[in-house]
């Protein structure tokens, strides 16, 4: 048993909207030989759409916008992928993903160095301590000189970093980088489907001279040099504890460094580690099976109108057809198609082992952050919904297609697309959303998966909270006082819609017994 935990790494890919993530995802499936072709998110040659955007409006937009789970073998080693979404419109979805993974890689851009959605994430890498390797991209354009950026990535990030390989300049100039962590030379041939030659070179000999001509390889070894005298060297303790990241350099796009950086990342990263529970702590090697929902996928095959729960395994091995105890429910469920995926693409598993994350199928049972265990009360927290902060009364637009919105939105909801709040006062449903992206993406799924219509009305809001109190007069006195303005969610819990932040704060000062939330989970 502990010999296939061992050997499982499940890591997730963030970074800023258009870094390249989806483009290194790509990468790493040809490597990994579960694609024969790697496909492009932008590109008038390249037909072939990227394997993780799968949904239309991903394919129209050339954005991410839900995570994608993917797992293949790689050497001895079986790798699980979360492709997440960079639009900050999306991001409680990678906040999400997060729960559910070992390790990290986050793709820079190397022409703009550290953006905000990066600095954002990294803060929930840091929560967590999550060990993260960062892939600086794009080197086959212009970039920025690779000491600014390893300064810029230590002070916005506020991470130590060790390049593990240096790039032999940048844009029309670039000729390859310099493996520092196997010592080798890897040239560079622009080319988007087939992998670049390696050469082994001593660089402290004219061999290096005849590689990349004589002023090049004196300029390298003396970068070299400052890199030994500057930067701490790499320490496994200090990666696998959060506190130091290696860096990479390369191209996603032309499949360069790609390689450098799936060989070192499966010999470093960790194995699945403990995951902290309410009750207890959860160690993978147990030998009972626990796992929790971190993420619902609703229409993942338009034809047969399906959710997906996807469950990452924490301890234990998981069997087909055996029962397994839905904590919230407090029911044995059995499960006789469990799947793993590719994307879109998915096949039925026999088993999976801690670490793994297998696709349960879903009729409503199902809520993000629901445990599975066998027999025991265990609940694992740490999958928040944050307060939106932008909101939309929904109508529907075509009277025939009432049971179709109505499923329709039910189910964008509980995949935590957006939150639904019910009006206390006049029963109007409002949608609130983290980012103006969310309405469209609503929209467009309702119209061309559930067949219905809906049109938004316009509605000022500042903020949604939950409140609660243990001084039923006073909660009593303020829900009569703020009648407009109460709504239930979806779980029937009372909140708030605040429309200033003035009437909120005065809210929070007339009231002092009442608590007033911003993130779902307390």
């Amino acid at each position: 048993m502990n010999a296939e935990i061992e050997r499982r790494r499940t890591f997730a890919i963030i970074a800023h909207p258009d870094a390249g993530k989806t483009s290194l995802t790509e990468k790493l499936l040809l490597f990994g030989g579960q694609i024969q072709v790697a496909g492009a998110v932008k590109s008038n040659k390249i037909k072939k759409t990227a394997t993780s955007d799968w949904m239309d409006i991903e394919k129209q937009r050339g954005i991410s916008v839900t995570t994608s789970v993917m797992e293949f073998d790689y050497h001895d080693y079986k790798i699980n992928i979360l492709d997440t979404p960079g639009h900050q419109d999306f991001a409680e979805d990678t906040y999400r993903t997060l729960t559910a993974v070992d390790s990290v890689i986050i793709v820079v851009d190397g022409a703009k160095g550290v953006e905000t959605q990066t600095r954002k994430l990294m803060e929930v890498c840091r929560m967590r301590n999550t060990p993260v390797i960062i892939f600086v991209n794009k080197m086959d354009r212009e970039a920025k000189d690779p000491f600014d950026l390893l300064d810029e990535l230590e002070e916005e990030l506020s991470i130590h970093v060790c390049p593990l390989s240096w790039p032999i300049e940048s844009g029309p100039r670039f000729r390859g980088v310099y493996n520092i962590y196997e010592r080798k030379l890897n040239l560079f041939q622009p080319s988007k489907q087939v992998v670049t030659e390696k050469v082994e070179v001593d660089i402290h000999t004219e061999d290096l001279d005849n590689h990349i001509g004589a002023s090049l390889a004196e300029k390298l070894r003396s970068e070299i040099e400052l890199i030994d005298g500057v930067y701490p060297e790499f320490s496994l303790d200090n990666y696998k504890g959060g506190e130091l990241a290696p860096v990479f350099f390369g191209s996603a796009l032309n499949n360069f460094g790609v390689q450098e950086l799936l060989d070192c990342f499966v010999e470093i990263a960790p194995s699945p580690r403990p995951v902290n529970a309410v009750e207890r702590t959860v160690n993978p090697d147990e030998t009972k099976f626990t796992g929790f929902v971190f993420k619902i996928t609703a229409n993942i095959d338009p034809n047969h109108r399906s959710c997906v729960a996807f469950c990452k395994v924490c301890s234990g091995k998981f069997t087909r057809n055996t029962p397994y105890l839905h904590v919230r429910h407090n029911k044995t469920m059995r499960f006789s198609s469990p799947t793993q995926f590719m994307a879109q693409r998915k096949t039925t598993v026999e088993e999976a082992w801690a670490g793994d994350i297998i696709g349960l199928p879903d009729n409503g049972t199902f809520k993000i952050g629901d445990t599975l265990t066998e027999g025991e009360n265990l609940h694992f927290k740490g999958l928040p919904s944050f307060s939106p902060e932008m909101f939309k009364y929904i109508e529907n637009a075509d009277p025939m297609k009432t049971k179709q919105l109505s499923k329709g939105i039910d189910q964008l909801m509980d995949e935590g697309v957006a939150q639904l709040f019910v009006n206390q006062f006049n029963g109007r449903k409002i949608i609130g959303t983290v980012g103006q992206l969310q309405f469209e993406v609503i929209q467009y799924r309702l119209e061309n998966e559930y067949n219905a219509k809906c049109r938004w009305e316009p509605i000022s809001l500042y903020k949604a909270c939950w409140i609660e109190s243990d001084d039923a007069e006073e909660l009593e006195a303020f829900k009569k006082r703020k009648y407009q303005y109460m709504a239930k969610d979806r779980d029937g819990r009372d909140v708030f819609l605040a429309d200033s932040g003035y009437v909120l704060q005065m809210a929070q000062m007339d009231f002092k017994n009442i608590k007033f939330h911003f993130t779902s989970e307390f």
